[in-house]
């Protein structure tokens, strides 16, 4: 067929693939805007996990930026920031809530949002994930 690529990506790993950037970016920009407005369930998961109240408007201007960049056109350097970012995020809160003895149920939120950044991550279009080179 002209025009066409050598590998061209299944329809179901192109569904997949938004469903789970949806679901990644939805989090993050509720989750985002949660953390800015400090509402009191995830203040008092911060202070649970004994961070600063701060905390919540940094983490949360970070979310907001994060999910902008994962829908955004183009930028796929930029997706890679914001991909690595939510994995720092997720990664954090696990790490915070092992440190603390937090059963296995305060882990499962982040570990099935780590599954998701991995499975979105992984399927991207090549479209979204080719850094070019620039020359010096």
């Amino acid at each position: 067929m002209p025009g066409a690529s050598s590998f061209t990506r299944p329809r179901g790993g192109i569904i997949a693939y938004w469903i789970t950037t949806i679901l990644v970016t939805a989090e993050l920009a509720l989750g985002g805007v949660l953390d800015v407005l400090r509402v009191p369930y995830v203040r008092s998961v911060i202070d649970h996990l004994g961070y600063p109240q701060y905390f919540l408007v940094i983490i949360g201007v970070w979310k907001l930026l994060g999910a902008v960049a994962l829908v955004a056109p183009r930028f796929p350097r930029l997706k890679e920031w914001a991909y690595a970012g939510a994995v720092f995020n997720y990664t954090g809160a696990v790490a915070s809530h092992l440190a603390l003895g937090d059963g296995p149920l305060a882990l499962l939120y982040p570990v099935i949002q780590l599954g998701l950044i991995g499975v979105s991550w992984r399927l991207r279009p090549s479209a979204r994930r080719e850094l070019r080179q620039t020359e010096p």
